[in-house]
């Protein structure tokens, strides 16, 4: 799934990646109803988002790595936004 809804629930013990400032957070990912799930996974927050909020999460290797502008960053997951409402048809 390359994108999916997740809640921000802390920061990771390694809080800036690789000395570059960028954040990592914890995120617990959630349903399309807002219940959280089993799954967790961590990634760079390009956004500025807080403990507790939803967030719209890119988990996608190639994406991920071209958001932080690195071809061979170890990086598999980054917050793309922080999302406000979630509406199901």
């Amino acid at each position: 799934m390359p994108a999916r809804v997740a809640r921000s629930s802390g920061s990771s013990a390694a809080d800036r990646w690789r000395g570059t400032g960028v954040r990592m957070l914890i995120l617990q990912a959630l349903d399309t109803a807002g219940a959280p799930l089993a799954d967790y996974l961590v990634a760079i927050d390009t956004v500025g988002a807080g403990v507790g909020e939803r967030v719209l999460v890119l988990d996608e290797g190639t994406g991920a790595r071209q958001i932080v502008g690195s071809k061979d960053a170890p990086v598999r997951s980054v917050i793309v936004g922080i999302v406000d409402a979630v509406t199901t048809s």
